[in-house]
C-alpha cells in the first residue's frame, strides 16, 4: 500500500488530520459526504471507491468506515445496497421514546417536531433505540407520523423486570414502563424462575416487524417485596454503575490510611499548613462524607474591614489520578446517588468516607479557597492553594443554629471555644445575603422531606426538613468559593466545566406572562428578563395566599442547569460565571475543576478530553441519579400508603395535565392522580397556559395549587402509582370565581 496520496486524496480538506491519526489514511467522513452530495444520486460501493481513489487493498478498511458512518446515521444503503445521504431521501434520524400504552415518538437529532410512531412501528424497536424514519403523513391529532426505515443502534442489551407465566409461556415485563413489549424467555434455560420474581434479562434477539424480543435470564434478584428490592431494581433500570471495578478497588487498597509526610509535596511545590486554623465541618446529622470545612475571621481595625473566609475542600485530585481505574469508575458514575437508607458513592468508601473525608481531629489534604470579602459582600481578593488541614470539630446544622440563635442553650455552652468563629460566619452570611438580594438572585422556597424507617426497612412516617440559617451559612460560603473557582479559571483562560443555567425560552416566557396577567401581575425585563426581575416578583407575592402557585409556575418557566464548557452564566443565581468546586468526593465536575486549578497553579494545561462531551455526560448522570432516586421514593411511598385505602386527606393540586390533576397531600407529603374521569360529569378541557382544567358545562376548574380534599382509592405497586378521587362533591372552583389576589375580569363601572 502506497503512502503517497493521489491528487484526488489531496483534495480532501481534512487529509492532514487523517494522516496525523492513521498510518494509511482513508478519505475523511466529510469528504465521503461531499462526494455523495456532489454526485446527487446513490452510489454503489465500487463507484464511490473509484471516485475516492480507493484501491482493492483498501476495500476492507473503507467498508468498515462506511459501516461506521451508517451506524452514526450519516449515510445509509438502499435496497440495492447503494450508498446515499439520508437527508436527500427525506429521512430523519433520532431516538425512540416509548410510551406505556404501546405507541411512541421519534425525538429528532436535529431541530423539528417529534414524529408520532404507532404501535406497529414500535413493535420493531425498544425505547431508546436510534433509528431513521420517513414522514408518512399526519396522525389524527395533527402530529407528523413516522415510519421506521432502519434501526441504527440498539439501546437495550439488558433489562430488569418481573417474570410472568401464561399457559406455560414465560416472559418478562420490563420495569421501565416505556418498554411496552414483553420479553419472551428462550426455552431450555437451566434455572426456572418463578412467576413474580424480579430478574435481569439479556436480550438475545431484538424485536422486529414479525417477532417479539427474546431474552435469557442472567440474574434473579428475588421477590418484589423483599427489603431493598426497590433500590436493586432502580440501579439496573437506570443502568447505574453500582460495583467498582477490580482495578479501581485494587488502586484504592494501595492508598494510605492517613496523610503521610510525603503527601505534603504536590506537583508544583509544598502545601501550606492550615492545621492551626480552627476549620470546622457543618453538615446534616446523618452525613458520613465531609468534603468542605470553613473558617471566618474579621479583618481590619475593630473588625470593620470585612472578612477573611477560608473554604477548605478535600483534595480528591491528589489521590484520584487522571485516566487511572479510580478516575474511569468515577467518570462512569458522574456523581454519588442518594437513596433513602443507601448511597451509591462516586468513589470507594476508603476515599469518600475515609482518606478524603474531612473527619475531625485528623490531618487531611485539601484545596483551599482563601477569600477577602468586603463589608458589603464583595469578594475583593482570593487565592487557591493546596494545603494540609485539621478539622477542629464535626458540627451539625441544628447544633450550630442552636448555638447561634438560642442563648443559654446546651449547644452554646458546648461550642463556647468555637462560638466567636461561628458568629463571624453568621455575620458574613448576613452580608452575603444582602449582596445576593442586590445581585438579584432568585430564591425559590422548596420543601424537602425525610423518610423515617422501621426495623423492617419500610416507611414509618415522612417528615418535612426545615432549612435553618446554619444551612444557609454553608450554602453562601460554598457559592462564594464556586464563584472564585470560576473566575480563577476564566481569568487564566483555562478550559473548564461551568455550571450554566439559561433563562426562559421565548415560548415559556410568553406563557408565564399570559398566566401572570390573570392575577394582575407583571414580570419586568422585556424580552430578556434577568434573575432580578424574577426575584422582585417573588418578593412582591411572598405574603399572598396563592404564592405557592405563582412560585411553581415561575420555576417551571426556567430551564434546568447543566454542565458546559460554554460559559453562558447562571441565571438563577445571577452570576455571570459559576462552576462547581466544593464537592469533589461526590461530583465528577468538581474533581475536574480541582485538576484545572492545580494545572494553572503549576503553569500547565489540564486536558481531560472533549470538554463539551464530558459536560453532556455529567449532566446526563445527574439526571439519571435524580430519576432513579424518584423511582425508589415513589415505590416506598406506595408501600406506605397501600394500607390506607379509603382514607381522606387534605392536599393541593401539584400538577395539571390533559388526563387529570396530581394532588400532593399535606401531612404525608405524597402525590397521586385524580383522573379526569373522576372530576365530575362534564367534558374537561386542558389549558396549558393557565395550568388548569375547565369543565365545559359546569365551568368548574381545577388549577395548580388549588386546595382539595381527596380519598385514596387505589395503590398500584407495579407501576408505583397512587389514585385518588375527590372527596367533596364537585370541588374546584367555578369559572369566574377568583383566587385570592386574582384580578377581576370584565368591564369597570362608571
Amino acid at each position: 500500500m502506497s503512502n503517497k496520496p493521489s491528487k484526488t486524496r489531496k483534495r480532501d480538506p481534512h487529509y492532514e488530520r487523517e494522516a496525523a491519526k492513521y498510518e494509511h489514511p482513508l478519505p475523511s467522513r466529510e469528504y465521503v459526504l461531499d462526494t455523495l452530495q456532489a454526485k446527487g444520486v446513490p452510489l454503489a460501493f465500487e463507484e464511490l471507491a473509484g471516485l475516492l481513489d480507493i484501491g482493492p487493498d483498501e476495500f476492507d478498511a473503507f467498508s468498515r468506515r462506511l459501516g461506521a458512518m451508517g451506524r452514526d446515521g450519516q449515510i445509509m444503503q438502499n435496497r440495492r445496497g447503494d450508498y446515499l445521504i439520508p437527508d436527500k431521501a427525506d429521512l430523519i434520524r433520532g431516538r425512540v421514546e416509548g410510551h406505556p400504552d404501546g405507541f411512541g415518538f421519534l425525538v429528532r437529532d436535529e431541530e423539528g417536531p417529534d414524529l408520532f410512531l404507532g404501535p406497529k412501528e414500535m413493535d420493531k424497536v425498544l425505547h431508546g433505540d436510534r433509528v431513521m424514519a420517513r414522514i408518512i403523513g399526519m396522525d389524527r391529532r395533527g402530529r407528523p407520523e413516522g415510519k421506521i426505515v432502519e434501526v441504527l443502534e440498539r439501546a437495550n442489551t439488558r433489562l430488569v423486570g418481573r417474570v410472568y407465566n401464561e399457559h406455560g409461556v414465560l416472559f418478562v415485563v420490563a420495569e421501565n414502563r416505556r418498554i411496552s413489549q414483553d420479553i419472551l424467555l428462550a426455552p431450555g434455560a437451566k434455572a426456572k424462575p418463578k412467576a413474580g420474581q424480579v430478574v435481569v434479562v439479556e436480550i438475545i434477539e431484538q424485536p422486529s416487524k414479525h417477532a417479539q424480543p427474546i431474552g435469557k435470564i442472567v440474574e434473579v434478584l428475588g421477590n418484589y417485596a423483599d427489603p431493598g428490592m426497590e433500590i436493586e431494581i432502580a440501579l439496573r433500570k437506570h443502568e447505574l454503575p453500582f460495583e467498582f471495578s477490580k482495578e479501581a478497588l485494587a488502586e484504592a487498597k494501595k492508598l494510605p490510611d492517613e496523610v503521610r509526610k510525603s503527601d505534603w509535596k504536590w506537583e508544583s511545590g509544598t502545601r501550606e499548613d492550615l492545621r492551626q486554623l480552627p476549620l470546622v465541618t457543618i453538615d446534616g446529622e446523618t452525613a458520613k462524607d465531609f468534603d468542605d470545612a470553613v473558617f471566618c475571621e474579621r479583618q481590619g481595625k475593630d473588625g470593620k474591614g470585612g472578612f477573611r473566609l477560608v473554604v477548605a475542600i478535600a483534595d480528591v485530585s491528589h489521590y484520584v489520578q487522571p485516566a487511572k481505574a479510580l478516575d474511569r469508575d468515577a467518570f462512569d458514575r458522574g456523581n454519588s446517588v442518594y437513596f433513602p437508607r443507601r448511597v451509591i458513592p462516586m468513589l470507594p468508601e476508603k476515599i469518600s468516607n475515609g482518606l478524603c473525608s474531612l473527619n475531625p481531629q485528623v490531618e487531611r489534604l485539601c484545596m483551599a479557597c482563601d477569600m477577602a470579602i468586603a463589608a458589603n459582600g464583595e469578594i475583593k481578593r482570593y487565592r487557591f492553594y493546596p494545603a494540609v488541614m485539621f478539622s477542629h470539630a464535626r458540627l451539625t446544622y441544628n447544633q450550630v443554629a442552636a448555638a447561634l440563635y438560642e442563648p443559654g442553650s446546651e449547644a452554646e455552652q458546648k461550642l463556647e471555644k468555637l462560638l466567636p468563629h461561628l458568629r463571624n460566619l453568621d455575620d458574613l452570611y448576613r452580608v452575603l445575603v444582602k449582596a445576593r438580594w442586590a445581585r438579584g438572585a432568585i430564591d425559590f422556597e422548596t420543601l424537602e422531606t425525610q423518610m423515617i424507617f422501621d426495623e423492617q426497612g419500610k416507611i414509618e412516617r415522612i417528615l418535612p426538613v426545615r432549612r435553618n440559617d446554619a444551612h444557609r451559612i454553608i450554602e453562601e460560603c460554598m457559592l462564594a468559593a464556586n464563584v472564585c473557582a470560576s473566575g480563577f479559571l476564566q481569568d487564566n483562560e483555562h478550559a473548564a466545566l461551568y455550571r450554566v443555567h439559561e433563562g426562559p425560552t421565548p415560548e415559556k416566557l410568553a406563557k408565564l406572562r399570559e398566566f401572570l396577567k390573570e392575577f394582575g401581575l407583571q414580570l419586568t425585563g422585556g424580552d430578556e428578563p434577568h434573575a432580578k426581575d424574577y426575584a422582585k416578583l417573588l418578593e412582591k407575592v411572598k405574603d399572598r395566599p396563592d404564592m405557592q402557585l405563582l412560585q411553581t409556575v415561575m420555576l417551571r418557566s426556567l430551564k434546568q442547569a447543566v454542565y458546559s464548557p460554554d460559559n453562558v452564566g447562571h441565571f438563577g443565581l445571577a452570576y455571570e460565571s459559576y462552576t462547581h468546586f466544593t464537592s469533589p468526593i461526590r461530583r465528577y465536575p468538581d474533581l475536574l475543576v480541582h485538576r484545572a486549578i492545580k494545572a494553572v497553579l503549576g503553569r500547565e494545561k489540564y486536558r481531560p478530553g472533549n470538554w463539551e462531551e464530558i459536560g453532556i455526560h455529567c449532566s446526563q448522570t445527574e439526571r439519571r441519579a435524580d430519576e432513579a432516586s424518584r423511582d425508589v421514593e415513589s415505590w416506598l411511598k406506595c408501600y406506605y400508603m397501600q394500607d390506607r385505602i379509603g382514607e381522606e386527606f387534605e392536599g393541593s393540586v401539584s400538577a395539571v395535565t390533559s388526563f387529570g390533576i396530581f394532588v400532593a397531600l399535606d401531612d404525608v407529603f405524597i402525590e397521586g392522580l385524580v383522573h379526569i374521569s373522576d372530576l365530575g360529569s362534564d367534558y374537561f378541557h386542558y389549558d396549558d397556559a393557565k395550568h388548569q382544567l375547565v369543565g365545559e358545562r359546569t365551568g368548574r376548574r381545577y388549577r395548580l395549587a388549588d386546595r382539595v380534599r381527596v380519598q385514596l382509592m387505589r395503590v398500584d405497586m407495579e407501576t408505583s402509582k397512587i389514585d385518588f378521587r375527590l372527596a367533596e362533591e364537585g370541588g374546584g372552583k367555578r369559572e369566574g370565581e377568583r383566587q385570592p389576589g386574582e384580578k377581576r375580569k370584565g368591564r369597570r363601572n362608571g
